[in-house]
């Protein structure tokens, strides 16, 4: 075989290589999201959740010391608590944007956002408040997430933590009794 024949096959030998090992390594690499439906006894949209869970082996959701009026949970991501998500029903004079406001300094920062009766997104973590009637009674009701490290962009982590509470406050709201 002529020298030109053998520059010509080598490359053509080591894209074809490389080719086979980006693929393989794409097929090996981190596991897809987590999809569940519930947690805290409220269903979920499987896509969102999934997207603020890292990603891991196993999962398992503790319902972590619920009772009527705060339902709570965690996240468990291979042994590790990762992610927590909780829901109260509070009276109306508290203020649970100023009361949690260095927490959410903490989370990263806060900053607020128009869903409900008020809503702050940190970098980490989100909450959001609205108005209703509990028992016959005015109330609020306040639903948070906090520990969320994915997606690594922190401005589409934020970005899905808003999309999160827009869709999952009035869902987690009916689910413990409290009506607009």
């Amino acid at each position: 075989m002529g020298p030109i024949k053998e520059r010509i096959r080598r490359p053509v030998g080591f894209t074809a290589l490389l080719t086979a090992l980006l693929i393989g390594a794409a097929g090996c690499g981190e596991p897809d999201p987590f999809s569940i439906s519930e947690a805290c006894g409220t269903k979920v949209d499987p896509d969102l959740i999934g997207q603020l869970l890292p990603r891991g082996e196993k999962l398992k959701t503790k319902d972590t010391f619920s009772e009527p009026k705060q339902p709570r949970c965690e996240f468990e991501i291979d042994g590790e608590e990762r992610v927590g998500l909780r829901g109260d029903v509070v009276e109306p004079f508290v203020k649970p944007l100023e009361v949690k406001e260095q927490t959410m300094r903490r989370l990263g920062n806060p900053a607020p956002a128009d869903i409900g009766d008020g809503a702050t997104i940190a970098d980490h973590g989100a909450m959001a408040l609205r108005s209703c009637t509990y028992q016959g009674e005015k109330m609020q009701f306040v639903l948070a997430i906090d520990g969320v490290e994915d997606p690594q962009d922190t401005a589409e982590r934020r970005r899905i933590l808003e999309k999160f509470l827009r869709s999952q406050l009035r869902v987690a709201m009916k689910a413990e009794g409290c009506h607009p």
